[in-house]
């Protein structure tokens, strides 16, 4: 008998059977693939592995403007860049099965299905059956890519991130349909391996979550680099039959052809809600994701669920903060409850994209009287030194209580930098109070002290 059974070992999963045994509980979790899930072994991680390899190649290619030379031609040798990623991945997926070991958390491997509550089924890669009681179970089991109806993913030609991580050549050409992050990072791969890539958005921004400002940014920045941007562009078919993908998109000037060696279909993610039992079971989902309480337990007593299969941002950091939530819910305790209105996020281009809070556009549309402040990197002595001037730091402030609604950046490794933003709109800090925090000099992160300077007409490097 265990105290709790986890479904699914990615970033949810794990951390969350990690916190229960620290609390004391004897914990197992149900992994059919490898241990650290989609993040670790097919998302996350090998991304940025993938994407370090492009940004060092960059800069191979650019040696004179740091002031050397390489002799001979510098190219990517995308065996060994995806064999490092590969092994990025390995290694991470050991470390998981360090920590479980760690913390004497069983792992049992196959497919978990729960045929009651309080009872798991395992069926094994070989088919064999075994079954297992315990008081509580998280059923973590994350989500997979999806695909438009007349472009399924084969593999082949049209192909998904799981595919792209792993590509046996450099396709002559790409067409990316979606823009948000899966589908903006693997185009600047891609386009830095030397494919003529077409990114292809719907909506009339790419990375459509982000402030307008931030897209309109690694627009230019993907159009400098090569990439044709199509926004409000739909794509209503595509053909395989040929040598080469042919799509049919429409945009606001007509109709187009477009051709392609190979098609990525970044068009979101769908949960990994089927063969759990779930229905059996009586198991309440709405859309698709099942639903869920405050405490993340689902219509069944003892039966909970986190990350991407509920109805909350599909993020690895949103899965974990919810299953650290969870687990001490379950062990009696009472956490404070996962803010959902402060959930940073990340998009690994070049340059990076990280935000947090309600954009400009978020905030008027709710009514609210908004001031901004914009600092550019143009004007930063770090960004400068370093070559990286693309970019800036936006902050969002409340023009009546002075508090930071939103922060939205765009440059050189500006995913480092939004976390400090996250604390200081969880402790209710204001924009004053930003800029009369002292930041280090020459750093990229004195930018949000200059934004915040910058909303109130203090400025003072512009």
């Amino acid at each position: 008998m265990f105290d709790l059974i986890v479904i699914g070992s990615g970033p949810g999963g794990y951390v969350a059977a990690i916190r229960a045994s620290q609390l004391g509980m004897n914990t197992a979790v149900v992994e059919r693939s490898e241990l650290g899930g989609i993040c670790l072994n097919w998302g996350c991680i090998p991304t940025k592995a993938l994407l370090k390899s492009a940004q060092a190649l960059y800069y191979a290619l650019h040696s004179a403007d740091y002031g050397f030379e390489i002799e001979g031609e510098v190219k990517p040798d995308l065996q060994k860049i995806v064999e490092r990623s590969r092994g990025v991945s390995a290694n991470m997926s050991k470390g998981i099965e360090y920590l479980f070991k760690k913390n004497k958390i069983t792992v049992i491997q196959g497919h978990g299905k729960i045929v009651s509550p309080g009872k798991v089924e395992v069926t094994s890669e070989e088919g064999s059956r075994s079954e297992y009681e315990t008081k509580n179970i998280i059923i973590a089991t994350g989500a997979r890519a999806n695909s438009l109806p007349f472009a399924p993913i084969d593999g082949k030609k049209i192909i998904s991130y799981r595919q792209a991580l792993v590509p046996e050549n450099v396709p002559a050409s790409l067409a990316v349909i979606g823009s948000g992050a899966i589908g903006s990072e693997l185009a600047y791969f891609y386009r830095s391996m030397g494919s003529e890539v077409h990114l292809i958005e719907y909506l009339d921004n790419i990375v459509p979550l982000e402030d307008e400002d931030v897209s309109a940014q690694l627009s230019r920045s993907f159009r400098k680099m090569g990439i044709k941007v199509m926004t409000s562009s739909g794509v209503k078919s595509v053909d395989t039959s040929g040598e080469l993908c042919k799509l049919t998109v429409e945009t606001k000037k007509g109709e187009t052809i477009i051709e392609a060696e190979k098609v990525l279909s970044a068009v979101g993610v769908i949960p990994n809600t089927e063969n759990l039992g779930l229905e059996e079971l009586g198991v309440k989902l709405e859309r698709g994701k099942i639903s869920v309480d405050s405490s993340y337990q689902t219509s069944i007593s003892g039966v909970y669920a986190i990350g991407d299969v509920i109805a909350t941002p599909a993020l690895a950091h949103v899965a974990s903060a919810e299953a650290v939530n969870c687990v001490e819910r379950i062990a009696g305790l009472n956490p404070p409850p996962v803010n959902y209105d402060n959930i940073p996020g990340c998009t690994y281009t070049s340059p990076e994209i990280a935000s947090v809070g309600l954009t400009e556009k978020a905030a008027k549309a709710k009514g609210l009287n908004v001031k901004t402040g914009k600092f550019p990197f143009t004007a930063s002595g770090k960004a400068a030194a370093a070559g990286e001037k693309d970019g800036f730091v936006k902050l969002v402030v409340d023009a009546e209580t002075d508090k930071v609604l939103g922060a939205h950046f765009v440059g050189s490794n500006v995913t480092e930098m939004i976390s400090g933003v996250v604390v200081a709109r969880n402790l209710g800090v204001t924009a004053r109070d930003l800029i009369h925090s002292v930041h280090p000099h020459p750093t990229m992160s004195e930018a949000i002290m200059e934004a915040a300077a910058a909303s109130h007409g203090e400025v003072i490097h512009i």
